[in-house]
């Protein structure tokens, strides 16, 4: 085994026991410092030599099959880790910055499967999920910031739904972050000409009951998620936005028009993680802010929702968290 083998074996051991979902190497003239994201949180782990990281640097860029020559482009690859228990994904890429370059590392676990009630802090939140399933036709977005969970719940969903019934279900991902079975992945691939909008015209040809977009990103995909909505197919998708309400804003933005929103729009799911403790187990479950019904119509109105008394705000589900003791003190002020 090599010495940049063994530094990266231990390396990326000591983050699946810390149970870690990104690594970040930050590189200085002599010295490079790696912080690990625990529970959403950034901690620093170590601090190694400069020489260490050139060492780990080239090794993960070789292996996960980026150019190791290329120093002055950002670069992705993809590297698969199998321990005697759990299979990894890790997606890794590189960032110029003061004519070194650093690194991150996304690790994606796929053998673990959690159950949407580990996922969901409040039942009572999973069964309007569930609820919300229910529909054949239409769009249900999650919204949240890199890291909330929106993938991770969109997985779960699609494996509690497909135990339930036999749905042809097609998924367009980029990157396909978890094999499931009895589900057809695409691989959106923009330079082979796969993009969201090809493979959304493909998938609607096989016949599909529900389509998963990994991520609405540009109006182009906006405007074909919600046609196909419209032509009797439950989409399920997720959007980068900050709470429920502002996912309007987002739409809109992206092109669509209130009339498009109120014919295909079923739910919007804002999704936020926080870190909970019980029985001295310290894990992520997810807090949801819902749109939907008439609280939905009054959104797409320009009403300011926020201030209705049915509508339950992160806020105030980070405080009834607090009440219940499932969040310190320190964590319910942190946000």
């Amino acid at each position: 085994m090599t010495p940049a083998t063994t530094l990266s074996q231990k390396l990326l051991l000591s983050s699946f026991e810390a149970q870690a979902s990104d690594i970040h190497f930050y590189p200085y003239e002599n010295h490079t410092d790696i912080y690990f994201r625990i529970h959403g949180k950034r901690k620093f782990h170590k601090q190694i030599l400069s020489s260490q990281y050139q060492l780990l640097l080239a090794y993960f860029k070789f292996t996960s099959g980026m150019d190791i020559g290329e120093i002055r482009k950002p670069q992705n690859g993809t590297i698969t880790f199998k321990t005697t228990a759990v299979h990894y994904d890790l997606r890794l890429s590189t960032l110029p910055v003061n004519h070194m370059e650093s690194l991150a590392i996304r690790i994606l676990p796929q053998n673990e499967n959690l159950s949407l009630e580990q996922l969901f802090l409040f039942p009572n939140q999973l069964k309007k999920l569930k609820n919300l399933l229910l529909n054949r036709a239409g769009i249900i977005l999650f919204t949240g910031p890199t890291g909330s969970g929106k993938t991770t719940t969109l997985y779960a969903l699609l494996q509690t739904i497909l135990q339930q019934d036999s749905y042809q279900t097609i998924t367009l991902e980029d990157p396909i972050e978890k094999e499931i079975t009895n589900i057809l992945q695409v691989q959106v691939n923009e330079k082979a000409g796969i993009t969201y909008q090809v493979g959304l015209k493909a998938a609607l040809r096989h016949d599909p009951d529900i389509i998963m977009v990994g991520e609405i990103r540009d109006r182009e995909t906006a405007r074909f998620a919600f046609e196909a909505s419209l032509t009797g197919h439950l989409v399920l998708s997720t959007l980068h936005a900050k709470n429920a309400h502002g996912t309007i804003h987002r739409l809109l933005e992206m092109g669509l028009s209130i009339t498009d929103l109120k014919q295909s729009l079923i739910s919007v799911a804002a999704l936020q993680l926080l870190p909970i403790t019980i029985n001295q187990l310290t894990r992520r479950a997810a807090i949801l802010e819902f749109l939907d019904d008439d609280l939905l119509e009054s959104a797409l109105n320009g009403e300011d929702v926020e201030t209705m008394d049915h509508f339950q705000t992160f806020q105030h589900l980070r405080k009834k968290a607090f009440a219940y003791g499932f969040i310190s003190k320190k964590v319910y002020n942190s946000y």
